[in-house]
């Protein structure tokens, strides 16, 4: 990169040197993507995404491909496959940093992702690389930085078709620099395990690598509660002579971690000097929890057998890209625990620190995922090109940065991969998987399969400590029986699709295949004629996929299937599938949400069967449908309630139960099963709009009524309704109709979600509106997205001007770094509407 002197910015300074510091480097960095050009060079603060300001185009990332995860044998043009944003190509950042006078210690930089394949150099000196964009890394540069002013500078680039959906680009994960002692407590040593929880006592084990020893160093740990108090620790002891450290802990009454009870401990360790001066202190969370897997229990946590409930979550955070964020991290975390989710896989890629810290503090249980591929290409440009080099370093390095997260309860080394179809796949497996046992034994480890038959042809199944089967029900029952495991998981399950708000009739169940060129079931006429949205009704699937009342069947009649991973909890960039082939479409329909984080009628399906603790019951489509007078419209309720009669304008339409299986699960359910969607979905197919007020009573098994639901046909629209969350609010990110939370820190980072919603006098939600809002940030904070859902949407998410999607989209406001308010003011010029809301921000 060439040198520039850039004399707007601003160092990073620390205080006269002494203990560890760790500096997060976010603000006053200089970006460009061309270098050359000095006016080219702008300020950013980092997390950063250089591609999530568009604008999307369909040249971006053109793949002319077969997709053989789907199926395909024949290539067609995939224009939205990676999210159609220019996220290709080469991105360069710099910024200064100061290192305090006299300092003679260890200096070191960890980089929690760079995308992609980021050249590192410091005062013009290379420092180091990596080949995998995904993975969090360190590099020593002791040797290269002097007291006073140094310069850091990333290149990055990013190749064509080296993603299957959008990977983002540039530092959008946070960058740290780390300043310690000559002896210093190495950052991914310091591990903490739970080795066994019994009568009240929980027993821990304590590794730790201490550099730079010298015969006179003394090492310390204390484990210290939520409440500050020290509850076990060891004082003053030497470590070997090559500093390591291994200890044992005994813990009483310990409080355990669990999506329930997320409780969390801090381990305190020092290194000490020959007159009691602190070398070096490290802290990091743990939790106290098991895990195991086995025939007999299936999964447990802590000793108890529980089914997983989870969710597959792509990186991206819908609007603001691939750059992570605490607050949108928090929000996604909440949303899904709320619908009763338990467990999160970061498909396909290593996660970030930040989301593993939040997964520990609001409880979630997480699989964390390392590869799409291995050395066979899913496209052209992929890790393919790095495995052989990098596989056994990016392994080593995801656990070790993350072993300590009690969150983690397996590892993934891989999804779908193609040499599950060969005896080499088989000997890969077990190496990746030994890895893993040797550098963290408490975990099981996982893989995605998709190509069942071939990955129990050849032993790859078998060698698993957790066989995962990507979808293919229909070799659940023969599968089972030839694995010597006793149990496998749906490790990616449903892909069912949708539109939030999007209502289809007839209502019929299919699986897309007429828009795909290469499925038995084409039609050139369907995707000619295509709209580019899924039915809402959640009826609608992929040629290789199913519904989630299939999956279902499956883990609520049978012990050995373990649970599941639902594909998605969100919709995210790229793979808009079933409209592969079809333009404006640049984002995924699966989203249990949408890609501004509100709910399609899904999340209350899986609601009202996971969430124990809360009752469920809603009802769809919306009621205001002003050419369907006197046509069949049907109604289906979302309920874990039995039982429910409807009414429309207060005439019964009938009072139903759910319906028992028809059949033994011995073959796959098809779209013709009768009773197919009758076990977990309470359904009208014959009722006739008209409109007024739709109700629906449900009823428990002894026939009490248990509560209520309604919908009523929206009036005109009459007002703007605007509802606040942020990630100090008590209430649920879900929950409109409230002031909600009105309270940012001043910390440049923290986010507010605003919900914007058209609706009639009464707060009906005017479910067809598309009309072209704008809004306006002042004061304490600034605009920084906004997002209507709408997969064919082509406007830019960064442009403060968005249309409504069916009634509604999200605002997003980023708070400064000074206190005061900020004011949101959304107009609607073509009604003459205004409405602003006032958010405080504060320390």
């Amino acid at each position: 990169m060439k040198k520039l002197l850039l004399s707007t910015m601003l160092l990073a300074t620390v205080s006269a040197w002494g203990q560890r510091q760790e500096i997060v480097l976010t603000d006053n960095w200089q970006f460009s993507q061309v270098p050359c050009d000095e006016s080219s060079w702008k300020t950013v603060s980092v997390p950063h995404d250089w591609a999530i300001d568009g604008p999307f185009d369909k040249k971006w990332d053109l793949q002319t491909v077969a997709i053989e995860q789907n199926g395909e044998t024949e290539a067609t043009e995939k224009s939205g496959r990676s999210g159609a944003l220019p996220w290709i190509g080469e991105g360069h950042y710099t910024r200064k940093f100061t290192i305090p006078s006299g300092f003679d210690g260890h200096a070191e930089l960890i980089f929690d992702g760079a995308m992609a394949e980021p050249l590192v150099t410091v005062n013009d000196q290379m420092a180091g690389r990596w080949a995998y964009g995904y993975n969090a890394f360190r590099i020593d540069i002791t040797h290269l930085v002097k007291p006073g002013e140094n310069r850091l500078e990333v290149s990055l680039q990013n190749l064509e078709e080296s993603s299957r959906w959008y990977p983002g680009a540039g530092l959008y994960r946070p960058v740290k620099l780390v300043l310690t002692n000559k002896t210093y407590i190495d950052d991914w040593s310091l591990v903490a395990r739970t080795v066994s929880i019994s009568n009240n006592k929980a027993e821990m084990e304590v590794d730790m690598q201490v550099v730079g020893m010298n015969p006179d160093v003394l090492y310390t740990l204390a484990l210290v509660d939520a409440n500050g108090e020290q509850v076990a620790g060891i004082t003053s002891k030497n470590p070997g002579q090559d500093g390591a450290v291994h200890a044992r802990l005994t813990v009483k009454n310990p409080k355990l971690w669990s999506p329930e009870s997320p409780s969390l401990y801090r381990l305190k360790a020092r290194a000490i000097g020959k007159g009691a001066e602190i070398l070096d202190e490290k802290t990091v969370n743990v939790g106290i929890r098991t895990v195991r897997v086995d025939r007999e229990h299936g999964f447990q946590l802590n000793g108890v057998t529980r089914k997983i409930k989870g969710v597959c979550l792509h990186h991206d955070l819908g609007p603001l890209g691939a750059a992570v964020n605490k607050a949108a991290l928090i929000r996604q975390v909440k949303i899904m625990k709320e619908m009763g989710c338990d467990a999160i896989r970061t498909s396909h890629n290593m996660p970030s620190q930040m989301q593993m810290d939040v997964c520990d503090s609001l409880g979630m249980m997480v699989m964390a995922e390392s590869f799409d591929m291995w050395r066979y290409p899913k496209c052209k440009n992929g890790y393919s090109r790095f495995f052989d080099d990098w596989a056994d370093k990016d392994i080593t390095n995801l656990v070790l940065a993350n072993r300590n997260h009690p969150c983690i309860v397996m590892w993934s080394i891989g999804n779908e991969i193609p040499e599950q179809s060969n005896a080499v796949g088989r000997q890969l497996s077990i190496r990746l998987q030994g890895l893993c046992h040797s550098l963290d034994p408490t975990r099981p480890v996982t893989q995605g399969l998709d190509r069942v038959d071939h990955a129990l042809g050849n032993g790859i199944a078998q060698v698993m400590d957790v066989p995962g089967f990507n979808y293919r029900l229909n070799k659940y029952a023969e599968g089972i029986k030839r694995l010597p495991q006793g149990f496998l998981l749906g490790s990616e399950t449903a892909s069912t699709v949708s539109s939030r708000g999007v209502y289809k009739f007839p209502v019929e169940t299919t699986d897309n295949s007429q828009y795909s060129s290469w499925a038995p079931g084409y039609d050139p006429k369907a995707i000619k004629n295509a709209d580019g949205q899924c039915s809402a009704y959640d009826v609608e699937s992929c040629a290789w996929s199913n519904l989630p009342d299939d999956d279902w069947r499956w883990q609520d009649d049978y012990d050995w299937v373990i649970g599941e991973f639902v594909w998605t909890g969100f919709d995210y960039l790229g793979e808009p599938t079933p409209f592969d082939e079809y333009w404006p479409s640049r984002s995924s329909y699966f989203g249990i949400c949408d890609l501004a984080g509100l709910p399609k009628d899904r999340y209350f399906l899986y609601r009202s069967h996971w969430n124990k603790d809360r009752h469920t019951i809603h009802l769809l489509p919306h009621w205001t449908w002003p050419k369907r007078k006197g046509q069949v419209t049907p109604v289906y309720c979302y309920t874990d309630y039995p039982e429910a009669e409807l009414f429309i304008n207060g005439k019964s339409q009938g009072r139903i139960k759910k319906q028992s299986d028809p059949s033994p699960l011995t073959s796959y359910p098809t779209p013709q099963d009768k009773n197919r969607l009758d076990r977990y979905r309470l359904r009208w197919n014959d009722v006739k709009y008209e409109p007024g007020e739709l109700k629906v009573v449900v009823y428990d098994e002894m026939g009490k009524n248990c509560g209520e639901e309604v919908v009523r046909t929206a009036g005109k629209p009459h007002h703007l309704q605007l509802d606040v969350w942020t990630q100090q609010s008590e209430q649920s990110p879900l929950l409109l109709g409230g002031a909600g939370g009105r309270l940012l820190s001043a910390d440049g980072q923290d986010l507010a979600f605003v919900t914007v919603s058209l609706v009639d006098k009464d707060g009906t939600l005017i479910p067809d509106a598309q009309d072209q809002l704008t809004f306006d940030v002042t004061g304490a904070g600034t605009f920084r997205a906004a997002c209507n859902g709408d997969a064919t949407s082509l406007e830019p998410f960064t442009k403060p001007t968005m249309k409504l999607f069916n009634g509604q989209l999200v605002v997003i406001v980023q708070a400064g770094h000074e206190t005061g308010n900020v004011v949101l003011t959304v107009s609607d010029k073509k009604r003459g509407m205004k409405q602003h809301v006032t958010i405080a921000v504060g320390r």
